[in-house]
């Protein structure tokens, strides 16, 4: 898992491209206004505030983008030996760098306890809280219970790209020993959805009765049908108008 966050310097190289293109654009459109292709006057208010738009929405972009990963980022550089404790709510919000879920409503908390070595960084990670899906047999809203508990160690190395290429171990990742900073939002997004059963079913009741939602289990019943009559059904299906056809052909060739 690495370290994803956009650096100052690689947003402003995307920014000087940008204000480049802009230029070239302005220019462009300067040479049609002035051949007659396009009115002077509008060229240079629609250039601007076309690249306002543009320029506007990248920055809120990197903004958010930097802005959450800040949240989740841990300067160890400065922490004494020993355990350090940190907790992170997590909700919807959260996800939204990370695409779709097939979940919602989340509302978790992660706790993470930071143990410091010479040399690594002992984490746990404990995770508690809940979201809402789908039953996976009836379709009824779900409200799921979240807990578990993961551990990494994190070492500090001079090439952690090929110690991190070579690791079998998942619970081991390398950093380089220049670094003093590493964000954990990758972490926790992967350690919520670890977290999440592989099934999402509706609990039993009291009595050991599914409270699943009865009129779909009932259409659901109605499909069960025996497998071996449903195969022969399905074989001999569309094929009754050959039967008997070899025996009618084998009497004309006899005749013949």
């Amino acid at each position: 898992m690495a370290n994803a966050r956009p650096t100052q310097r690689n947003v402003w190289i995307v920014w000087s491209v940008l204000e480049r293109f802009r230029r070239s654009f302005f220019k462009f459109y300067w040479v049609l206004g002035h051949l007659g292709f396009v009115k002077a006057s509008l060229v240079k208010s629609r250039i601007n505030f076309v690249f306002w738009l543009v320029f506007t929405n990248f920055a809120n972009l990197i903004s958010t983008v930097m802005n959450q990963n800040r949240a989740y980022e841990i300067a160890f550089v400065g922490f004494t030996p020993g355990l350090h404790e940190f907790e992170y709510r997590i909700e919807d919000q959260f996800f939204n760098s990370f695409g779709q879920q097939d979940f919602s409503n989340c509302n978790t908390l992660v706790k993470l306890k930071l143990d410091k070595k010479q040399g690594f960084l002992q984490l746990h990670f404990d995770v508690d809280g809940k979201i809402d899906t789908l039953c996976d047999r009836c379709g009824n809203p779900l409200t799921i219970q979240l807990w578990d508990e993961f551990n990494l160690i994190v070492k500090l190395v001079d090439d952690p790209i090929t110690m991190n290429s070579q690791e079998e171990d998942p619970d081991i990742f390398y950093i380089d020993k220049g670094e003093h900073h590493f964000s954990i939002a990758a972490w926790i997004y992967e350690f919520i959805n670890l977290s999440i059963p592989l099934q999402h079913i509706c609990k039993e009741n009291e009595k050991g009765e599914s409270t699943c939602n009865k009129k779909v289990l009932e259409q659901l019943n109605q499909f069960k049908v025996n497998p071996t009559e449903v195969n022969n059904k399905n074989i001999w299906k569309g094929l009754e108008k050959f039967k008997g056809l070899d025996d009618t052909n084998e009497d004309e060739v006899n005749k013949n």
